[in-house]
């Protein structure tokens, strides 16, 4: 069964249960709803919560440990001989899924019958005669070994989804069934649903904690396998970045964090001036007409696609700044350079700035302004020697956020600065960061067990550190002006 179509059956089944225990309830109460514990309403979704809530929450815990299972089972039956013609066992269960994925489109299309493909699991010599027929069938080659395997993959998979299917079909049922018998009118179902939800909400923190966790877990795994391949102090300290998939690779991370770091800086240099100014002017200068106006127009920068920006960056920012800055200066003759990323990705972190200044600028208590005013400073004084110094803590907390924006950016340095990796001075020279190279060594015809592969989770996880390290300090900043000011 699709699996859009169990869900819809389970959430059917909630809905009936919602009805059924509502009207048990008024007709426990012997059609006086006041006489109830609770309200109606409290009846029904109890009973839907006891029948979609366990229902789904198996479904989703079989989705994720199906493939896991039907993978071990699959990847026993796959000689080493043919794992090593292949490269490795992740490529060889890639071919296995993409075989059986082909085998079911196969079927589906006529090509191949039901009767053949089980025909084709039973004996080797039949595999072998109809791998021709299978190959057509699927628009590539395949070997005796994969087919025997997708083959088995398909009849599992199958297998399973029957079972997972009539699982929480059943369970679902039986959810409505007890949850219909509770209903009575002395039956705190209020309490019931409100601990059901409680139990939701810290089950949704828990998930959100145990994502992050899994992700730096999964950084970690496959950074301790890059090491195991290639020296750490190379990669830390060294000063070339030249990978090969044919071995022989130089992958010093300093130039990537260079470029990251260049780029970054004038990316602030940009945003920074433009945005605390524009928030000063709005909160303190602007009339409520024009800030009603100004604001959500500086707010729009933000929704733009990052996309967009580096189109904008590869056809207008660097052809400018290359014919009326670099090649007059001497200093280069490509539009692809560290200043047009910078300039363009500080645009980009103009409303971020802005907006965040703006906030914290109006959350100064207004007796700071007028005990100001009341000593004889004027408007501007006020502003420069009062509120941006109460305002401070909470500005640079903002500019950090803005900060690790740029560091985790990466459209705008792909079309604006290019992907080579330097060590330069030179704002007109092209560069390259952290996040291009991530993307660079896990795109293409990659053999994801070798140091030039692996080499993009140590990227991800240095860039992760110092994000975190960025994000926490700016969160403590805040926090800390919050206190002082609530």
């Amino acid at each position: 069964m699709p699996l859009l179509w169990l869900f819809v059956i389970v959430l059917a089944l909630g809905a009936l249960g919602f009805v059924l225990g509502r009207q048990r309830a008024i007709a426990s109460a012997g059609g006086d709803a006041r006489q109830l514990h609770s309200l109606p309403n409290y009846y029904g979704s109890n009973v839907a919560i006891l029948t979609v809530v366990p229902a789904l929450m198996v479904l989703a815990v079989w989705l994720i440990l199906q493939p896991m299972v039907i993978q071990a089972r699959v990847t026993s039956l796959i000689p080493e001989a043919a794992i090593e013609q292949i490269g490795s066992r992740s490529l060889v269960m890639s071919d296995v899924r993409r075989v059986a994925e082909g085998l079911d489109t196969a079927v589906a299309a006529g090509a191949l019958s039901e009767a053949e493909t089980r025909g084709l699991s039973t004996d080797e010599t039949d595999v072998r005669a109809r791998l021709g027929e299978v190959g057509v069938a699927l628009g590539g080659a395949v070997t005796p070994e994969v087919l025997a395997a997708a083959l088995r993959y398909r009849a599992l998979d199958h297998t399973a989804d029957t079972l997972r299917s009539g699982l929480v079909i059943v369970l679902a049922a039986l959810g409505l069934a007890y949850g219909y018998l509770r209903t009575r009118q002395e039956f705190r179902a209020r309490n019931s649903v409100e601990r059901a939800i409680l139990a939701l909400l810290m089950l949704a923190s828990t998930l959100a904690i145990l994502t992050t966790v899994g992700i730096v877990f999964s950084m970690l795994f496959e950074t301790f396998n890059f090491f195991e391949l290639y020296p750490w102090r190379e990669f830390f300290f060294g000063l070339e970045w030249r990978p090969s998939f044919e071995g022989g690779s130089d992958l010093g991370l300093i130039p990537l964090l260079w470029g990251t770091l260049y780029i970054s800086i004038i990316a602030l240099l940009v945003s920074v001036p433009i945005g605390l100014f524009a928030a000063i002017y709005m909160a303190e200068y602007a009339g409520k007409r024009f800030r009603a106006v100004a604001k959500p127009l500086i707010e729009v920068l933000a929704g733009i696609p990052t996309i967009v920006y580096g189109l904008f960056a590869l056809i207008t920012v660097g052809p400018l700044l290359r014919d009326y800055f670099a090649q007059p200066l001497g200093l280069g003759t490509s539009s692809s350079s560290v200043m047009t990323a910078g300039v363009v990705m500080g645009i980009m972190l103009i409303p971020f700035v802005s907006s965040l200044s703006d906030d914290i600028i109006n959350a100064v208590p207004q007796s700071l302004r007028d005990g100001s005013y009341g000593l004889g400073a004027t408007q501007s004084e006020t502003v420069r020697q009062v509120i941006l110094p109460a305002a401070l803590p909470g500005i640079v907390g903002a500019i950090l956020l803005a900060a690790s924006r740029a560091i985790g950016e990466t459209m705008i340095v792909v079309l604006g600065a290019g992907a080579a990796a330097a060590l330069s001075l030179n704002p007109f020279e092209a560069m390259t960061t952290v996040t291009v190279k991530i993307v660079g060594q896990l795109t293409g015809d990659t053999n994801f067990e070798s140091p030039e592969a692996l080499v993009a989770f140590a990227l991800g996880l240095t860039l992760f550190v110092i994000t975190l390290g960025l994000n926490v300090l700016a969160l403590y900043i805040v926090r800390k002006y919050r206190e002082q000011y609530e």
